[in-house]
């Protein structure tokens, strides 16, 4: 690892073992080896492991001086979470960024290398952090190694070294070296065999043992686990120790920082003559510029020893030095370790701290303080106040158990209508994070429907996810309940935009869309100017209000809006969902490039949070582009993943899918089945788009009475929105039921209508259908007209299914017609990541912008964007443009803009 640091390269590596098996020996080996480098330290301490970013603290607070050349975003987030500023919570993922990046450019004039101990008592916010970085490190030189006793989730995966015991000769050896006497063979074998080579262990073990106890195998008999053995080996020395010395041990054992000046002070207020104490040690603690044991587990001894009344005195007194203004949730955190039984002020404090640390993103953090709260607290009503606020704390921390556990104790608290109804809200949405929809979308409403008689508006807050829920399940029962329980709430006084969407949807689904239309259309107006915080709560829903009213523009508009804030905001769970609505109407607008690359940077996303996505913009993609081999493996996946998981939203997005697909590919029994296949399942936009790939599969099947029952559906949704695309489309599915001049001026007014639309794929269809038509009227010269059209824009998207279809059409007016394809044979030879760098690059985005939408160092952009110019033979980035295929309708970043 150091060698190849000294090359420019990044390493990682998990030290794993048991306690005391030598893995702080290998840190400081490396240490020592790695002359020259720049060092970071950090160590997980167990009593820290509730306090948010502490390990990161540790391992970050010496390269604080280049928190100005990070991306303000970036800066702003990890200036945040170590209270450095006051600010909105920012994502993990960003703060992982921009660690990341601190890490890039600390280590481009010298290697730098972090060394991590214990980090099996990180706190979870640094323990994630710390394994996205070691996930990302490729070219800047960074080498992070960490020891642990267990690898836990956020570091699985990563590079592993088991550190085992000493082989056998090497175990006797050390042995026989800390031992006064010869041991008989057979003990020493029995020595060696219970301790499993572990050094520490033959060392401590037999310290203090009398050679009789020795000899014999007297003293080793205690059947309790070696760490324990090792605790208690440690413990018979502290107790040899002068009192003054023992209580200064448990100062420090108490204190997470390690700060020497804490200690001291703290020291003072116990009366404890620090220099003789600190002198008394027997080598078991280290007071220079940190404070640190002789082993992890001598902290430990120390602490579990101590009678809780001395415990309780050591907080106490840490507490009163601890003065740091950003040191607060520290000082609450000692009160609480200090408190013998309720504490009112206590418990106040802790919840405050739990506020701080909700801002810094410290989700499990804000948890912690609040379930330590709810221990100090008396009076029954605050407890369970306090109860509930930890539940909802827990649930952004992602720990659902333990939402479960908190859920149960409050079932047996006496609770108020308000109370009960925010339990009831809490139970729906630990049922939808568990992937049971139906039960989630009643725990909803019932919750609504307690919280309206004491809070109508945050009734409304709670019916809004509920209908975006019931929207996943696509149950047209689950839609109307959750509609008719808003129409019942009293309209406020002063309608905010969540308000107004929550109407206009409702009254979608209660009256239909003409009822609906001026409501919608009002929300979709004001929705494109709604701030973060709400983009954020209920964005997710609001995406598809410009949908609903046929407004692609509007979609266009409020889908990169939405990216943007996301991505500034640095709310990387949900930018995904975001990138993938975005993906949507770019597919739609013809511009394949820009949606892959949007569906690779969600792949991206989504892999580093950890949290995969339906696969739905791929689904949309594939299927305009006729690839069926790809597109019927994921159709089938995601129907049967959504039928498991009763999501009939995703049977819709794999169902529409197939019909475009099918109808493209001109096999119309096919894609009739696929829309049968939806049944009454409904959606509010998808239910829409899919009535005419119906009609055109009925029309071309035979089957005249279902594609005249869907064109009146389609007429009903399209009618009430005199836009483009609505009335481009309502043309076109109409012309394909009519005849002579009447379908003659129907495909013409589809042409003229979706011709001001930014929908190519929907107007190179209307070409195609006509020119069909003309050939079917023997106007074969205006056919090809219309044919070729159709074939030249299909072949220039990338629809391949649909070109063909137009092809064989122009041969059967006797023309001849050489099949072409999109030219993209330019970045053929590149990998995914590659394409990607290139098209960002090409966009005119920076290394560090790069970067920041792929979670890659700006070295490792760059290390990547040497290899895209060599396999494309360019050496600069102008010339890369000519080099890569162009997008129809502008680049996947021109849709959202460069943003660092």
């Amino acid at each position: 690892m150091i060698a190849a640091l000294r090359l420019g390269e990044s390493r990682v590596l998990v030290l794993r073992g048991a306690a005391g098996i030598g893995k702080s020996a290998l840190l400081a080996h490396a240490e020592v080896r790695a002359n020259g480098f720049r060092m970071l330290r950090a160590a997980g301490v167990e009593s820290e492991m509730e306090l948010a970013f502490a390990g990161l603290h540790q391992l970050c607070a010496p390269l604080f001086d280049r928190l100005p050349s990070l991306p303000p975003p970036q800066r702003a987030a990890l200036e945040t979470v170590f209270r450095l500023r006051e600010g909105a919570p920012p994502d993990n993922f960003l703060v992982g960024l921009a660690v990341l990046g601190l890490f890039a450019d600390a280590s481009a004039k010298e290697p730098l290398l972090c060394l991590v101990d214990d980090a099996q008592w990180l706190d979870r916010a640094s323990a994630q952090v710390i394994g996205f970085v070691a996930r990302r490190l490729l070219a800047e030189s960074v080498a992070l190694i960490l020891a642990t006793r267990r690898t836990g989730p956020e570091l699985i995966g990563l590079p592993e070294l088991e550190v085992a015991g000493l082989a056998e000769p090497d175990a006797h050896t050390l042995l026989n070296a800390v031992t006064l006497t010869r041991l008989d063979r057979h003990i020493s074998d029995r020595i060696v065999a219970e301790t499993g080579g572990n050094p520490l262990a033959l060392v401590e073990l037999t310290r203090g043992l009398t050679a009789t106890q020795m000899a014999g195998g007297l003293g080793l008999t205690d059947a309790g686990t070696l760490p324990g053995r090792i605790e208690d080996s440690f413990l018979h020395r502290i107790q040899e120790l002068p009192a003054a010395s023992r209580r200064l041990l448990l100062i420090a054992a108490a204190e997470p920082v390690g700060d020497p000046g804490l200690v001291r002070r703290a020291a003072d207020r116990l009366d404890v003559p620090f220099p003789a104490a600190a002198d008394d040690t027997d080598g078991l603690l280290s007071l220079a510029e940190r404070v640190t044991f002789r082993h992890p587990l001598v902290r430990s001894a120390v602490y579990r020893a101590a009678e809780p009344h001395d415990r309780r005195a050591a907080h106490l007194a840490l507490a009163e030095v601890t003065d740091r203004p950003d040191a607060a949730d520290r000082r609450a955190w000692h009160l609480a370790a200090a408190a013998a039984g309720p504490d009112e002020e206590v418990a106040a404090e802790l919840e405050r701290s739990a506020a701080q640390a909700q801002a810094r993103g410290g989700m499990a953090a804000a948890a912690a303080f609040l379930r330590r709260a709810v221990v100090l607290t008396a009076d029954p009503r605050r407890r369970t106040d306090r109860l509930l606020a930890a539940a909802e704390a827990c649930l952004p921390a992602g720990d659902v158990d333990e939402v479960r556990r908190l859920l149960k104790v409050l079932g047996e608290q006496q609770l108020d209508e308000l109370a009960a109804g925010r339990v009831m809200a809490l139970r729906g949405q630990v049922a939808f994070a568990s992937g049971h929809g139906h039960e989630a979308t009643e725990l909803l409403l019932a919750s609504a429907q307690r919280l309206a008689a004491a809070d109508d508006q945050l009734a409304r807050d709670v019916l809004m996810p509920a209908w975006g829920v019931a929207t996943s399940v696509a149950q047209p029962e689950s839609l109307r309940a959750v509609s008719f329980a808003a129409r019942a709430l009293p309209a406020p006084a002063d309608p905010r935009p969540i308000d107004l969407l929550l109407d206009g949807l409702t009254l979608l689904v209660t009256d239909g869309r003409a009822v609906a239309a001026p409501a919608l259309r009002e929300a979709a107006k004001i929705l494109l100017d709604i701030s973060v915080d709400d983009v954020v709560k209920w964005g997710w829903v609001a995406a598809g209000v410009a949908g609903a009213v046929w407004d692609d523009d509007a979609m266009r508009d409020m889908y990169a809006r939405h990216v943007r804030l996301i991505r500034e905001a640095g709310v990387l769970t949900d930018l995904p969902y975001h990138l993938a609505t975005l993906c949507l109407i770019t597919s739609w607008s013809g511009d394949f490039p820009a949606a892959a690359a949007l569906i690779a940077e969600a792949d991206t996303v989504s892999q580093a949070i950890g949290s995969p996505m339906p696969p739905y913009p791929q689904l949309r993609l594939l299927s305009l582009q006729g690839r069926e081999a790809e597109a019927a493996e994921i159709i089938g996946t995601t129907i049967t993943n959504s039928l498991a998981a009763g999501f009939g939203l995703g049977l819709i997005a794999a169902n529409w899918a197939a019909a475009v697909l099918y109808n493209g590919l001109a096999r119309y029994p096919e894609a009739l089945r696929a829309i049968r296949a939806n049944g009454d399942l409904f959606d509010a936009n998808l239910s829409a788009w899919v009535l005419p790939e119906l009609v055109e599969a009925a029309v071309r099947a035979g089957e005249s009475e279902v594609a005249l029952d869907a064109l009146a559906r389609l007429v009903e949704e399209t009618q009430p929105f005199g836009t483009p695309f609505a009335r481009g489309i309502e043309a076109r599915t109409r012309a394909l039921v009519a005849e002579g001049a009447d379908a003659d001026d129907l495909y013409r007014q589809a042409i003229e209508k979706l011709g001001r639309t930014n929908l190519r794929p929907e107007l190179a269809r209307a070409h195609l259908v006509y020119g069909e038509w003309l050939r079917r009227e023997r106007r074969r010269a205006d056919a090809r007209e219309h044919l070729r059209t159709a074939y030249d824009l299909f072949v220039a998207i990338g629809m391949e299914g649909f070109a063909e279809r137009a092809r064989r059409e122009l041969i059967a007016t006797g023309e001849t017609v050489r099949r072409r394809t999109a030219a993209a044979a330019a970045d053929v030879e590149l990998t995914a990541q590659e394409r990607q760098i290139a098209q960002l690059v090409r966009s005119g985005l920076t290394n560090p912008e790069v970067g920041a939408r792929l979670f890659l160092s700006p070295r490792t952009v760059e290390w990547h964007l040497r290899k895209v110019f060599g396999k494309l033979g360019v050496t600069s980035r102008r010339q890369l443009r000519d080099a890569l295929p162009r997008t129809i309708s502008g680049d996947a970043v021109g849709l959202i803009g460069p943003q660092g």
